[in-house]
C-alpha cells in the first residue's frame, strides 16, 4: 500500500524538537507528515527547555560577538567543531528573529551578578519558548504523540529509513518514517548509562530541574545502533551547586564566591574565587558529588552579602539561609565541627588582608588572599567578620550530559562512511561540547540546530520523493 505523503518524524518536545518540527512544516507546508514523538505527558513535556532560564549569549537580539566561535572552542578547550560553532554564530539571530515573529519577546536582563559577554533572555523564559512553538506547530498541522516512548530506528532492504519500533501505553507499535530528528536530549535520566560513564556516584546526581529526568539516552542509543558515530566528552556534564532543602527547579546558590565553602569537616577544599561563577560552578559542583563526604557542602558568608547590589539575582533557592551571631552558633545549625570551622574562618581571615575597597562583585577584581592560604582564594577575599554569619548548602545537579552523537553542520548524523541519509539531530542528543559547557548557549544551539535538521529534513525528502 503507498502513502499519500512522506512522513517526518521528531523524536523530542523541547526547544530542539520543537524547532525541528515547526521548521519543517513552514517549509513543507502540509506536504509530508510531521509528528512529533514525547515520552512525558503534555503537562511534563518541554525537556530542560521548558524549566531554563534560557539566557542565549547574544550581544542584541539580531547580533552575536564577533569572537563567538573562538570563544566556544576556548570552553571546550579547542576540541569542538568549529564549523559547527561558526554555523551557529551565524545563524542565531536569524533563530532568534524567527522565535520573535512568532510571539516570544526578549529582553536583556543582568546575569546574574556577572559581568562579561552580553547575553539576551525570553521574556517567561524556557517555557515560553515550549508554549510558543508547541501551539504554532500544532496551527501548522504537526502531530505531538505524548507518553510515546521511541525504542528502535528501522530501515528498509535498501537501508534507508523507513520507520521506528515505539511504545505507548497500549504497548509497542511501528510507526513509518521517511525521515527522522533525534531532540530527545542526553542521558541523564538513565540510570544505567550515568554509572557506566561516572561511576555508582553517577546514578545519586540529583536532577537539575523536573523535565531532566525525561532525557535517557533514546535518541543516542538508537542512533548508535544504526551505526553512528558518538562525539563528545562523554565524561563531561554540565552541573551547577543547587541548595538541596528546595524542591524549585534549579535552586542555584551563586554566592559562593563572595564567602568561602567547607566540606561536613569544616575545611575549605577549592579557590572559591577562581573565576565567574559560570566559570567555576561545574568543576565545583561535581567536586561536590563526587569528592565530598555525604556529597554536601556549605557556602559561609557573613552579612556583607546583603550590601551586594541585587546579590539575590544568584541566590534561586527560596529557602533562607542559616544565619547566627556567631561562628559557633552557625556550625551547630549545620551540624560540622564548630572548633573546625572556627579554624578555617580564622586562617581565611588572617589571609584576607587585601584593600577591601577593591572589592567588586561583578567581576574578577583580583582581592586575592595572601600568598600561603591553601586552597587559595583568588578573587572576592574578604574576611568574614560581620554578623550574622550566613550558610547554604550545597549539591551539585545535573543538567546535561556532554557525549552524544556525531553530527555535522548541517545537523545530519554521521556515521564512519559519512552522513546517514534521512536522519538528523540536535541539541544536547548531540555532542559537540567538551571539557565545560560554554555559557548561555544550550538553548541557542537547541533552536539553531533544530531548525536546521528540520529544513534539512524537508529538503531529503524532496529529493527522495520516490
Amino acid at each position: 500500500m503507498t502513502r499519500d505523503l512522506k512522513r517526518l518524524v521528531v523524536v523530542g518536545h523541547g526547544a530542539a524538537g520543537l524547532a525541528a518540527a515547526l521548521s519543517a512544516a513552514e517549509a513543507a507546508g502540509r506536504s509530508i507528515a510531521i509528528t512529533v514523538l514525547e515520552r512525558a505527558r503534555r503537562e511534563d513535556a518541554g525537556g530542560n527547555t521548558r524549566w531554563s532560564p534560557a539566557n542565549m549569549r547574544m550581544d542584541q537580539t539580531d547580533s552575536i560577538a564577533p569572537a563567538f566561535e573562538a570563544d566556544m572552542l576556548e570552553a571546550c578547550g579547542g576540541q569542538g567543531d568549529s564549523a559547527y560553532f561558526r554555523v551557529l554564530a551565524e545563524r542565531a539571530p536569524e533563530a532568534v528573529g524567527w522565535l520573535q515573529r512568532h510571539g516570544v519577546a526578549f529582553a536583556s536582563p543582568p546575569y546574574y551578578l556577572s559581568v562579561g559577554p552580553r547575553r539576551i533572555q525570553p521574556i517567561g523564559g524556557g517555557g515560553a519558548i515550549i508554549a510558543t512553538l508547541q501551539e504554532a506547530a500544532e496551527a501548522a498541522g504537526v502531530t505531538i504523540s505524548y507518553e510515546t516512548v521511541a525504542e528502535r530506528l528501522l530501515t528498509g532492504p535498501d537501508g534507508r529509513l523507513c520507520g521506528l519500533e515505539v511504545r505507548t501505553t497500549d504497548g509497542v507499535e511501528t510507526i513509518d518514517a521517511d525521515a527522522a530528528v533525534l531532540a530527545s536530549g542526553g542521558f541523564q535520566g538513565n540510570a544505567a548509562m550515568m554509572v557506566r560513564q561516572f561511576g555508582a556516584e553517577g546514578e545519586t546526581l540529583r536532577m537539575i530541574a523536573p523535565g531532566t529526568g525525561f532525557n535517557r539516552g533514546d535518541g543516542i542509543r538508537m542512533a548508535a545502533d544504526l551505526g553512528a558515530k558518538l562525539s563528545g566528552d562523554w565524561d563531561g556534564m554540565h552541573s551547577e551547586p543547587v541548595d538541596p532543602r528546595s524542591d524549585k527547579p534549579a535552586p542555584v546558590v551563586l554566592v559562593y564566591p563572595y564567602g568561602i565553602v567547607v566540606d561536613r569537616d569544616g575545611k575549605r577544599f577549592c579557590d572559591e574565587g577562581a573565576g565567574l561563577v559560570h566559570e567555576t560552578w561545574e568543576t565545583l559542583s561535581r567536586d561536590i558529588h563526587f569528592n565530598r563526604s555525604g556529597s554536601v557542602a556549605y557556602a559561609i558568608l557573613d552579612s556583607r552579602l546583603f550590601a551586594i547590589d541585587g546579590f539575590e539575582r544568584a541566590i534561586r533557592s527560596d529557602v533562607p539561609p542559616f544565619r547566627a551571631d556567631t561562628i559557633e552558633g552557625l556550625a551547630a545549625l549545620i551540624g560540622i565541627p564548630a572548633e573546625q570551622l572556627k579554624r578555617t574562618i580564622d586562617e581565611f581571615n588572617a589571609a584576607a588582608t587585601g584593600d577591601v575597597a577593591r572589592f567588586d562583585a561583578t567581576r574578577r577584581d583580583g582581592l586575592a588572599a595572601a600568598p600561603g592560604l591553601s586552597p587559595p582564594k583568588s578573587n572576592w577575599a574578604r574576611p568574614l567578620t560581620q554578623s550574622p554569619f550566613l550558610a547554604y548548602p550545597l549539591v551539585g545537579a545535573i543538567a546535561y550530559t556532554f557525549g552524544g552523537i556525531a553530527t555535522d553542520a548541517r545537523a545530519r548524523v554521521l556515521a564512519e562512511a559519512g552522513p546517514i541519509g534521512g536522519l538528523y539531530a540536535a541539541g544536547e542528543t548531540t555532542g559537540h561540547f567538551y571539557r565545560t559547557a560554554p555559557n548561555a548557549v544550550a538553548v541557542l544551539r537547541a533552536l539553531v540546530f533544530g531548525r536546521i535538521a528540520g529544513q534539512e529534513a524537508v529538503g531529503f525528502l524532496a529529493a527522495h520523493d520516490n
